[in-house]
């Protein structure tokens, strides 16, 4: 089989619209075409063919009238005398034209046979045609009949006064010459035109959508905008929009509809964009003046559990809880003011910063809170530097590792792994813990997302780790991405290195080696 039958074939529907049209309009114009032809070629056919009809039955009055007393016989030049060296009566009369061919039967026997040639002689017609002349009626109508090597003929059977039948024929090769020749002008014709119409259609379809293919890479345009975060300009002009198109037009329907939809949508992204700005100034006031009173209650609380030592038990627990509730406040008030700040996309601290280093930090602290993990590292052989600011990458991989840490049993290992390659660098957090739920994987970056029960949870937590980790590393340029199942489940963080490359630098530095290494508590 050859390979190009192998090739899938694209189905109609997956056609643009210029190619359907310019299909549909040739295949009509295939049709109409075909039609004209065949009705020209059929209708000359008729034509060509009732003339000689008519030329057959002047002809057949000529022989049966030849020999008849008192009529007399003409002969064309170069014919002798009756059967024996003129040929046979009925072509030796005035009028017959050359290729007439014609029997004379008496008493059911063929007398006569002869077919008169081009150049006035006088031809024997073999048996064969003579006989197929023979079998034609004597109804008043002409028969075609095919006459061997000679083609058809047009054949008139009449019946003499005498009694005898004379049967004579015409040929039908110029009639046929004429019709084939009009069918090869006419296919030529319609071939030429079609191309010519395929080639003009496809130029004129394209002109006449040149306005609909605007408006759809307008719309591409449209789709590819960040309309998520609401800063967008939708001005329909400088998306290549028509809003003087013609309205009573297809075009200039679709290009005043999607004009309409980008107003109404630049008109809500401004809505949502005021009300967002609103709540971030209200949860960033908000966060600010509490930090002062929880300040106070904390340190109040604490000051009543340190200077009194004659409290009752009971009064003694309220005390050290409401400190503790209120070191919990503190910190998700900061996490809601770090997260206002980071909506309002501030410039960050850029600095070479040394993940290697970031991630022995953040794996430490975290083994020192949770001991009852497996903590473990895969490093390269040297540092790793990118820019951006020292503490909030800490935090990134500080947020993971505890996220890590709550949501999984103990026993639970968890690893942590640093690349550089293709000018990024590249930390993966990967636990085997119970793994992230499908239904809230796509929301596992959301502000105060919570899975708790189906991750084994044991702790309480803000539920805004990881939308400050994806917060921060959306701030730093780079992207934060999450695969789980159960039994394995990981965290990757890409970061753009320093000038655009993340390289490992000079070796032998502190923290620095190959392979799976547990951190000990102490690093």
């Amino acid at each position: 089989m050859p390979a190009a039958s192998l090739r899938p074939r694209a189905h109609p529907s997956r056609w643009t619209l210029r190619t359907r049209l310019v299909i549909v309009v040739v295949a009509l114009l295939t049709v109409v075409a075909a039609v004209i032809g065949a009705v020209s070629v059929f209708a000359l056919d008729a034509y060509l063919t009732r003339q000689v009809e008519e030329q057959v039955r002047a002809a057949s009055t000529r022989s049966a009238g030849a020999g008849l007393p008192g009529r007399p016989q003409s002969q064309p030049d170069g014919v002798g005398a009756r059967d024996d060296d003129r040929g046979p009566d009925f072509l030796n009369v005035r009028g017959q034209s050359a290729g007439t061919a014609g029997v004379r039967i008496e008493n059911g026997t063929v007398t006569s046979q002869a077919v008169l040639a081009s150049d006035g002689r006088v031809v024997q017609l073999p048996d064969r045609a003579a006989a197929s002349l023979a079998d034609v009626a004597v109804d008043g109508r002409t028969h075609r009949v095919r006459l061997g090597d000679r083609g058809d003929y047009l054949a008139l059977a009449v019946r003499t006064v005498d009694g005898d039948t004379v049967v004579t024929a015409l040929p039908l090769a110029d009639v046929h010459a004429s019709v084939a020749q009009l069918a090869v002008v006419v296919t030529i014709v319609t071939a030429s035109g079609l191309l010519a119409a395929a080639v003009g259609g496809t130029v004129i379809v394209r002109a006449a959508l040149r306005p609909l293919a605007r408006t759809a890479a307008a719309a591409g345009r449209v789709a590819e905008l960040p309309l998520d975060r609401g800063d967008v300009t939708l001005d329909p002009a400088d998306l290549g929009i028509d809003r003087d198109a013609d309205p009573r037009t297809e075009v200039g329907a679709v290009d005043a509809a999607l004009a309409r939809m980008l107003d109404h949508v630049s008109r809500a992204l401004a809505v949502r964009q005021a009300s967002e700005a609103r709540m971030r100034r209200f949860v960033s006031d908000a966060s600010h003046e509490l930090r002062t009173p929880l300040a106070s209650i904390r340190g109040y609380a604490e000051l009543t559990r340190r200077t009194s030592t004659d409290l009752p038990p009971d009064v003694a627990h309220a005390v050290r809880r409401v400190e503790s509730e209120a070191t919990r406040m503190t910190g998700l008030v900061e996490e809601l003011l770090l997260l206002a700040r980071l909506d309002e996309k501030p410039a960050l601290r850029s600095e070479a910063v040394d993940v290697v280093q970031v991630v022995l930090d953040a794996t430490s602290d975290a083994q020192a809170a949770g001991p009852e993990h497996e903590w473990e590292v895969d490093l390269p052989a040297g540092p790793v530097r990118v820019l951006g600011d020292d503490a909030r990458l800490h935090q990134v991989l500080a947020n993971l590792l505890a996220n890590a840490r709550v949501h999984t049993p103990a026993g639970t290992t968890v690893q942590v792994r640093l690349r550089s390659e293709g000018g990024t660098a590249t930390v993966e957090v990967v636990d085997d813990g119970p793994g992230i739920p499908a239904d809230l994987l796509p929301a596992v970056f959301d502000r105060f997302a919570r899975g708790d029960s189906s991750r084994g949870r044991s702790a309480g937590g803000t539920g805004l780790g990881l939308a400050i980790v994806a917060g921060v590393v959306e701030a730093h340029g780079g992207r934060v991405e999450v695969t789980s199942e159960p039994g394995h489940t990981v965290f990757k963080v890409v970061l753009p290195g320093t000038h655009g490359v993340a390289y490992p630098s000079e070796t032998g530095k502190p923290g620095g080696g190959t392979g799976l290494a547990a951190v000990p508590a102490s690093t």
